[in-house]
């Protein structure tokens, strides 16, 4: 089979997988703190499948306002993907993302990593304040209304997303879902919102799908070291491509194909997106190895998704309109 016809065979399968699948409401009750295959699936749902769900906010309280889990990012989930076995690549289309209740909090102090040292040094207010937000989804607004800490206070679009997306990892590590990794994880990506296309690696059997950390908004890099922290309702679909091992997260959006690589320092999770975006190019868009390093060299771009988290995270992407015809 040509590469042209396995590419072909790939977005057939993912379409009919769409197109047949079911819709699931799922309301979580138990949440986990770690990425692990030990956890017992939450549900379990088949290629193609929707999923309507909640997840809890970064420190456990959830859409009614009442702490449920503990705090560190605790996950709905998870979800196992009937047929997934390791190395197939999951496709996870987040079809919707909406905030469920009226607030969110922040933290207000720029991140040790994010400033020189000096900086750091020369505060005079050092007090690490949380900061409570509105949220008014009536005007699509997040807003400060604190004179003490801003007096004509902030308002910000809101743009839901999620901070953690991932699978459980290989090697039945069971990992915090603090951290980042190749399995997906804690990225605080500020576009992994509705629209997106996420694939990720599939270790283990059924996947074992995981979210949560929803934000009603955040700055690239996390550099507070929180978005506005909220809950979510969640709808997501899933869809599966077989024998397709990928080394790290790819993200698909309208304009861009993009790698989210993690690590520390952040040259190397630099160097694992700059990697795997090229392996893509070659593999999938008919490039040869040359080729989509010259084209990367010339149209590549970068984003920092967080320097705060125990991995940093790094996207490496290209504008799909620059990305040369077969």
């Amino acid at each position: 089979m040509t590469r042209r016809a396995v590419a072909l065979a790939s977005i057939l399968l993912l379409t009919t997988a769409l197109v047949r699948g079911e819709t699931h409401q799922f309301i979580p009750t138990v949440f986990y703190s770690t990425y692990s295959f030990a956890h017992p699936p939450a549900l379990r749902i088949k290629p193609g499948d929707r999923v309507v769900t909640k997840t809890v906010d970064a420190g456990g309280v959830d859409w009614n306002g009442k702490t449920v889990a503990s705090g560190g990012n605790p996950e709905t989930g998870p979800f196992y993907v009937e047929g997934a076995e390791p190395g197939d690549m999951l496709v996870v289309s987040i079809e919707k993302l909406e905030t469920n209740r009226t607030s969110g909090y922040s933290s207000s102090l720029l991140a040790p990593y994010t400033v020189d040292p000096a900086a750091i040094a020369a505060r005079i207010d050092r007090d690490p304040k949380r900061i409570t937000w509105t949220i008014d989804k009536a005007r699509g607004l997040v807003r400060l209304d604190d004179t003490a800490l801003q007096p004509s206070g902030i308002e910000l679009p809101l743009k839901p997303m999620l901070g953690c997306i991932g699978v459980a990892p290989a090697r039945k590590e069971a990992i915090a879902t603090t951290v980042p990794g190749n399995f997906g994880g804690n990225m605080d990506y500020a576009s992994m919102g509705a629209g997106a296309k996420l694939m990720l690696p599939v270790n283990e059997p059924g996947a074992l799908l995981f979210l949560g950390d929803g934000h009603a908004r955040m700055g690239e890099g996390e550099i507070v070291g929180t978005g506005v922290e909220t809950s979510l309702d969640v709808e997501f679909s899933v869809a599966l491509v077989k024998k397709k091992a990928i080394g790290w997260p790819r993200l698909e959006t309208e304009t861009h194909v993009m790698v989210l690589g993690s690590a520390r320092p952040l040259i190397e999770a630099f160097q694992h997106a700059t990697t795997e975006l090229q392996k893509w190019l070659v593999a999938d868009y008919g490039l040869t190895e040359r080729g989509a390093q010259i084209l990367m060299g010339q149209a590549a771009e970068y984003e920092i998704a967080n320097v705060v988290d125990p991995s940093f995270t790094v996207v490496a992407k290209i504008r799909k309109a620059m990305i040369p015809k077969r």
